[in-house]
């Protein structure tokens, strides 16, 4: 996605831009991945074919990123497409997940993964 005429930064569109952009056209969630560690080698083969992007191996903490995203809008729900619950500590977790909540006037959403991948 490109706007008002930017180029893409790096892999994407600054997170203000991108949930100001969505929330402008109507879209009713924004949702971001979190991938904590990229394995050297895999066994389990890139479901879309090849090798992994290399975007994953770049991607932002999605507590922060959202963060950013809940200061640039006001009716968007945000929320993590996938986190990775076994890779966190769960105390530190909570307190993101609580913080985000509640900086964001509820407008938080928690998606959760517990599988980790064949290595």
């Amino acid at each position: 996605m490109q706007l008002r005429g930017r180029p893409p930064r790096a892999y994407g569109i600054d997170i203000r831009e991108l949930a100001r952009a969505a929330e402008e056209r109507g879209f009713d969630s924004l949702l971001l991945p979190e991938h904590t560690h990229i394995p050297k080698s895999r066994r389990t083969p890139y479901p879309g074919g090849g090798e992994l992007p290399k975007a994953y191996s770049h991607t932002h903490d999605p507590f922060v990123a959202l963060s950013f995203a809940a200061a640039a809008t006001t009716k968007i729900l945000l929320g993590t497409g996938i986190c990775l619950i076994p890779q966190r500590d769960p105390i530190v977790t909570a307190k993101c997940v609580a913080s985000l909540d509640q900086l964001s006037n509820g407008r938080f959403l928690f998606g959760i993964w517990r599988w980790l991948e064949c290595r």
